[in-house]
């Protein structure tokens, strides 16, 4: 080997090292492919975009939602949501899925307020009934998760 002007050898990567590093890019090249098909979004039911848009409605009027605003809410819980609106409050009924217990899934959807509205005062937490709100008193938003009998849902949310 020549000298470089400084008195050093260059530096050759050894058969070693060079194997090496060929096998390191085709992992790196290979986990990219085996990836790819795993790296989406979740695609089950969100309930967060549906509640917040029902609750940043509420200062207005709930008026302007469609029933489909709601549907989001119930999806992860049951596929017949109801739902309707009006000037005070936006109301939602549905059926848990596969013949689930109502007061089991009244727990979820309250964690799901819970967890979508971190701001939200949980302030009553029975079997039958979960209540939040948000906001001062005299303009707040109320979000009342109740069972409607045996085998039924009701999510209401009204605005002052």
């Amino acid at each position: 080997m020549t000298s470089t002007r400084h008195g050093l050898k260059p530096a050759v990567p050894t058969t070693a090292v060079c194997a090496s590093r060929i096998m390191l890019a085709l992992l790196s090249a290979t986990m990219l492919f085996i990836e790819a098909p795993f790296a989406h979004a979740d695609d089950s039911p969100s309930p967060c975009a549906a509640l917040k848009r029902i609750v940043h409605a509420a200062p207005n009027g709930f008026a302007a939602l469609t029933p489909d605003d709601g549907r989001g809410m119930a999806q992860p819980y049951g596929d017949d949501a109801q739902c309707n609106g009006g000037h005070d409050s936006y109301q939602c009924q549905w059926t848990p899925r596969n013949g689930g217990s109502s007061a089991d899934a009244l727990q979820g959807v309250a964690a799901d307020i819970a967890s979508c509205l971190p701001d939200a005062t949980h302030d009553v937490n029975s079997p039958a009934r979960q209540h939040f709100y948000l906001g001062p008193r005299g303009s707040r938003t109320e979000i009342t998760a109740t069972t409607a009998g045996a085998s039924k849902l009701r999510l209401t949310v009204s605005g002052k």
